[in-house]
């Protein structure tokens, strides 16, 4: 199985010419989905759905069925099942988005484990029963501190892990942080670099 990470949380999976992409999300490339046979979403925040860009793919889009995602159809998917999406295998697990703060956002969202070897958990640290070879683990969040990630791996001991939800150690991932800080405690200012106060 050839596995091509894209920007973010989206990673696309191809086997004998069959292509599964899972999470493409408003930061990933258009070309991930380039030839795409189904598509996996693992919940509805736009940097794991574009639904513009999915809206008028024409392929099988598969999301948890408590998912709120307008304009675009897709087949709902609960925690346990087990279906075939792009002739690959695919089972969900979890259940729940990781809390960000004060118990939000609170949305349903799925992990896939692909032919019993690749599991990508979306935004949640959700440890399957089913051993992982290769665990799609997410880097950074609003929800999540860094040991998290660690215990995470720690918990699956997987053969393989590649890093996803990575776009925000940027410029981006600043102005998330500088926003949560804002908002929740007094005070705070943030300083570009070159800039003094006082």
């Amino acid at each position: 199985m050839r596995i091509i990470k894209f920007t973010h949380a989206c990673v696309r999976l191809e086997l004998g010419g069959r292509v599964l992409v899972i999470d493409p999300g408003v930061w990933s490339e258009p070309a991930a989905l380039d030839g795409a046979d189904a598509v996996l979403v693992t919940h509805e925040h736009a940097d794991h759905v574009d639904v513009d860009r999915l809206a008028g793919l024409d392929v099988p889009v598969y999301a948890p069925a408590e998912a709120s995602i307008p304009g675009l159809e897709t087949t709902g998917v609960a925690s346990g099942d087990e279906f075939t999406a792009a002739g690959f295998t695919v089972r969900a697990v979890g259940g729940r988005h990781a809390l960000i703060y004060g118990g939000q956002p609170d949305c349903a969202n799925l992990g896939y484990l692909v032919d019993e070897a690749v599991y990508h958990p979306g935004d949640s640290l959700h440890v399957p029963e089913q051993p992982v070879e290769t665990l799609l683990v997410p880097a950074h969040g609003s929800w999540m501190k860094l040991d998290e990630a660690i215990d995470f791996v720690k918990a699956i001991k997987p053969r393989l892990a590649f890093p996803i939800h990575d776009a925000q150690i940027n410029d981006r991932g600043l102005g998330s942080v500088n926003g949560w800080l804002d908002q929740e405690t007094d005070g705070y200012r943030y300083l570009a670099p070159g800039e003094a106060i006082g």
